[in-house]
């Protein structure tokens, strides 16, 4: 059919993604033994972490090997005291807890500590220095983490009150604080795609640069971290940009990054092709969405569309490809009341074809 022929207004909506966007507080892990005087474990003893900042504790029972070990435990200095039956063995101050695992090992030797009591061993400067610097490299991301939280937080409340700009300020704020946080990035993008959104409904050339601006976050996201939601809402952006082809290769880098939704993005995919007239690829990204999910209503519907839009005339008859009428009619059989029924009935009709749909149907049972 010649492109005069038909005239389908079209909106496809694209899925967007959004990240939980919050880092997770740092946390050690600790672990070692208990020997006794006769280099014996102890078993069901207790190691006691107490924070010297906090206050707070820790209670670690040892197994029947003498050994603990013990997840989350936030990092700073301790007081660690070995108790069994509530009695106190032997303690240690100023005991460091990192981020390093390895770092964390505290291995209580009571035969050992007695020998050195005896020679009069501590720790070194060097010791002190190295646990030192620890201490406040923990304390400096402590702070960080905190603080680009705070932005995060900020931006967050701005886009949901309908003020991105006020989100884009904040997270511009946080690429500054640190620019090597991929999540800080893919917000600074999303805020500025939410700006173009509010913009692009009275000044759509405004909104074009902020559109651009929403690509160079999410590329800067992606050097850090490539992820398949990244690629995703950086080709929303570039498809806005007019970025078609750009667009198309985030799509497919999506897809290829997380097949579990690769029927999602070749359904955006499909979208981005379908508004751009590019109706053989358009087809070929919708066939794509529907290997990848079958039950996936909308995408039989579009790919129906983009086939009814390459139909031909015969005379005063319009004649469609081969499996148009098939798309149609999948889509009212997965979504009879859906949304795009009417125009699918419709379009069934504008070719010559009824609606034969196997939906809410059994299968007759063939006599013996």
């Amino acid at each position: 059919m010649k492109r005069g022929l038909m005239v389908l207004l079209l909106t496809v909506l694209v899925a967007g993604l959004c990240v939980p966007a919050v880092f997770a507080q740092a946390a050690g892990t600790v672990k070692g033994y208990v020997k006794d005087m006769e280099g014996k474990p102890i078993a069901g003893a207790v190691v006691q972490y107490v924070s010297t900042e906090t206050g707070r504790k820790y209670q670690l029972k040892t197994n029947n090997k003498g050994e603990f070990f013990s997840l989350g435990i936030a990092p700073g200095k301790y007081t660690v005291t070995l108790l069994r039956d509530g009695q106190e063995l032997f303690h240690y101050n100023g005991v460091p807890v990192t981020l390093d695992e390895q770092q964390n090992v505290l291995n209580i030797d009571l035969q050992k500590e007695a020998a050195n009591a005896g020679k009069g061993q501590g720790i070194s400067q060097e010791q002190m220095k190295a646990q030192q610097e620890q201490k406040e490299k923990v304390q400096k991301e402590q702070l960080t983490v905190k603080s680009l939280n705070e932005k995060l937080a900020a931006a967050r409340a701005a886009m949901q009150g309908g003020t991105p700009e006020q989100a884009v300020q904040a997270m511009t704020e946080a690429t500054q604080i640190d620019p090597n946080r991929d999540l800080i990035w893919f917000t600074l993008g999303d805020a500025y795609s939410a700006q173009a959104r509010k913009t692009e409904a009275t000044d759509r050339a405004a909104a074009k640069p902020l559109y651009e601006q929403a690509v160079t976050a999410y590329q800067k996201a992606i050097a850090i971290k490539p992820t398949a939601d990244y690629y995703n809402n950086l080709a929303q952006a570039q498809a806005r940009t007019g970025q078609t082809e750009q667009a198309l290769q985030s799509y497919n880098q999506a897809a290829q990054l997380d097949p579990t939704r690769a029927a999602m993005f070749y359904f955006n995919l499909g979208a981005v092709l379908t508004n751009t007239g590019k109706v053989d690829e358009a087809i070929e990204a919708f066939k794509k969405a529907i290997a990848a999910d079958p039950n996936r209503a909308e995408s039989y519907y579009w790919l129906g569309v983009n086939m009814i839009g390459k139909a031909t005339l015969k005379g005063d008859k319009m004649v469609a490809p081969e499996g148009t009428a098939e798309a149609f009619n999948k889509y009212l059989e997965l979504q009879p009341t859906g949304q795009f029924a009417e125009p699918a009935k419709q379009m069934l009709s504008s070719i010559g074809a009824s609606v034969e749909t196997t939906y809410g149907k059994k299968k007759a049972t063939k006599s013996k």
